[in-house]
């Protein structure tokens, strides 16, 4: 992996030189990990004239979750706790005779701003954007191979849940179970805070689980993450609780569907981000519920659970290949509840199959 990590060094370095900075300073976590292969709290990289520093607080946590910082890498650990490493970095670049870096300014407070002017008021400044999450968007294979386990670690919870008795048991109790099943089976811990909602709460994105028990006749809608090696997926599935479904739920389950599948159809290299969203927008559109559905129909997934690209109406870009994304509809009914179908797919190309689904649970409308 030491090579994986130089080369996206290097790809990011070329993008400084092309606007004129000699230096970078990453300090957004997730974009340190990715260039780093670890990122210890408060961690800061510098990508500097004559070498590459991570800047730390302490040493390194060795737990396989959190990484290993790459080998080729100095690390250079603070002498006393409460400095910052994002501060160092800049003085460390002084120190090695750079004039100007590039930072990232979307991550960096005012308040930190100032304190890298203050310690070197000669350095030139400028702002290096989000040319890491761009770099990040695809996937390499390793990585992908980490979602695909994630997204077998949450197929394995939510199955062996499916298994036991619900009726009774509150929303919160469920998704602390399930959140236990994905350290069991080897996750590093939820991609994501886990939602379960039942009866009129089911089908509301990021609902917060509540004291409400589980009743029959409810619908039911799930939505957990894997975090594994540091990669997150995501699945949402919708069931109705000890009972046949009534015709309002089977109705709005087939549409949900519908509108998941044509989201997922439309996955391919060069599709535009925005009619991705329309193709599942659309169905539903013209069941009349237009009023209140997701302001995206689905986002990149990666090191962190929401990453580029959005796939909502007025995004701006087009699909690569091996860019992972979900697709994730729903309706929901205000007093009543409704349905989310979700699902981690990668991007591929027609000739290597199509999208590939990294999410496998069944979508059948299963009574419970």
């Amino acid at each position: 992996m030491s090579e994986v990590y130089g080369t996206r060094r290097a790809r990011l370095r070329d993008r400084c030189s092309s606007s004129g900075s000699t230096a970078a300073l990453i300090s957004r976590p997730a974009n340190v990990r990715y260039l780093a292969g670890a990122a210890p709290q408060g961690a800061a990289l510098l990508l500097g004239r004559h070498e590459d520093v991570l800047v730390c607080t302490g040493p390194s946590d060795d737990r396989p979750g959190e990484g290993r910082p790459d080998e080729s890498l100095r690390v250079h650990t603070l002498p006393h706790a409460g400095g910052d490493p994002a501060v160092a970095g800049a003085d460390l670049l002084v120190a090695q005779g750079g004039d100007s870096l590039a930072v990232e300014e979307h991550h960096l407070t005012v308040a930190r701003h100032r304190a890298l002017r203050s310690v070197a008021p000669r350095l030139r400044l400028g702002d290096l954007g989000t040319a890491v999450e761009q770099l990040r968007v695809v996937k390499d294979e390793e990585e992908i191979s980490c979602l695909r386990i994630g997204a077998e670690i949450a197929d394995q919870a939510l199955g062996e849940l499916l298994e036991s008795i619900l009726v009774g048991r509150t929303e919160r109790h469920l998704a602390l179970e399930l959140e236990r099943r994905l350290v069991d089976h080897g996750a590093d811990g939820p991609a994501f805070p886990t939602s379960v909602a039942t009866g009129p709460n089911s089908g509301r994105r990021g609902h917060r689980p509540t004291d409400r028990r589980v009743e029959e006749g409810d619908f039911l809608s799930v939505c957990l993450g894997a975090a594994y090696r540091g990669y997150r997926c995501e699945i949402g599935r919708t069931f109705v609780i000890g009972t046949s479904p009534a015709d309002w739920q089977i109705e709005l389950y087939d549409l949900v569907f519908a509108a998941q599948r044509a989201g997922r159809e439309s996955l391919a290299p060069g599709a535009a981000y925005r009619d991705v969203d329309r193709a599942a927008r659309q169905v539903l559109d013209s069941a009349g519920y237009h009023e209140g559905l997701p302001a995206l129909t689905g986002h990149g997934v990666g090191l962190e659970i929401d990453e580029d690209p959005q796939l909502a109406p007025a995004a701006m870009g087009k699909l690569d290949a091996c860019v992972p994304v979900t697709v994730e509809p729903g309706v929901h009914l205000p007093g009543r509840g409704g349905v989310r179908i979700d699902d981690t797919l990668v991007v591929r190309p027609e000739a290597d199959g199509g999208p590939e689904l990294l999410t496998i649970t069944t979508k059948e409308l299963l009574a419970l």
